[in-house]
């Protein structure tokens, strides 16, 4: 009697446990600032999109809105599987894959050294920040006729202009994160004798190295937004060239279909840079 006793205590301590454990859980959910659960939050995520595709199928099958305004999400998946078929799509989205990353990495290796002498040096930060500053509030569609005018039509004009939405932004958001590292660790390694170049490249980088990469992964994520303005200039390939040919002649699926592909490609792409993040800088978490 004494063990089944203990037993039927210990299922109830149990019980007891997993329910306090399901409510501190329900809490965290809506706790500010709670902490971080990757597992949860993924499914969290998962569960908005499916929340979003049940709502838009819902609306489109109770003919709320026109199809010609909004097709159903299994219009846009038919349409995603002809383009695939009949259009060489893969061949279309390596191409804008490597437009978007030849711009990235060309905005990137210019804009992390400058952005760093720009918060060094006063000289540097006074002479570049103001040119910066104004030719980051242009539009990009504006410059399009001074691309094809310099570039032509070529390749060049359109990894320029994914360039041009991407650089100027970068380089001011990698001098923001070199401001701040504090002063203290520049005065210690000034202490330990270090020069200009050991501490930029000891201390400024190492130190900046987490925050600048978050700025490199909203960077990506802009030069993605500027990928139609950029094929639809005289280009006869890529996701937005299949994408701006569709909305000509009216085919809203196979438009949904293009933006649909940008957005998960750029989805995955953060989602990877989100992933290597938090490994590289375990420290944070």
């Amino acid at each position: 009697m004494r063990g089944g006793g203990a037993v039927r205590t210990g299922q109830r301590r149990l019980a007891s446990t997993s329910s306090r454990e399901r409510r501190s859980l329900g809490r965290e959910l809506f706790e500010f600032r709670g902490p971080a659960r990757p597992g949860r939050d993924l499914w969290v995520g998962i569960g908005a999109f499916v929340f979003i595709v049940v709502l838009w199928l819902l609306v489109t099958e109770l003919g709320l809105v026109h199809p010609q305004f909004l097709p159903s999400p299994l219009a846009v998946l038919r349409a995603l599987r002809n383009l695939f078929v009949t259009a060489d799509y893969l061949s279309d989205i390596g191409i804008s894959v490597w437009r978007v990353w030849a711009a990235f990495a060309t905005a990137a290796l210019i804009a992390i050294p400058l952005g760093i002498l720009m918060s060094s040096y006063r000289l540097v930060g006074a002479f570049a920040e103001p040119v910066v500053d104004f030719v980051r509030y242009l539009p990009v569609p504006a410059l399009v006729p001074l691309t094809l005018i310099w570039l032509g039509i070529g390749e060049s004009s359109k990894i320029a202009l994914l360039w041009i939405g991407t650089f100027f932004q970068l380089v001011l958001l990698v001098a923001d994160d070199a401001r701040r590292v504090p002063r203290e660790f520049i005065e210690t390694g000034r202490t330990l004798g270090a020069n200009d170049f050991s501490l930029m490249k000891d201390v400024l980088i190492r130190a900046m190295l987490p925050n600048m990469v978050d700025s490199l992964r909203i960077t990506l994520g802009w030069c993605w937004t500027y990928l139609l303005i950029a094929e639809i200039v005289a280009s006869n390939s890529g996701i937005g060239y299949e994408l701006w040919t569709a909305r000509r002649y009216g085919k809203t699926p196979e438009v949904f279909a293009g933006i649909l592909t940008i957005g998960v490609i750029g989805l995955v792409s953060d989602q990877v840079i989100r992933a290597l993040h938090r490994r590289a800088f375990r420290y944070l978490t």
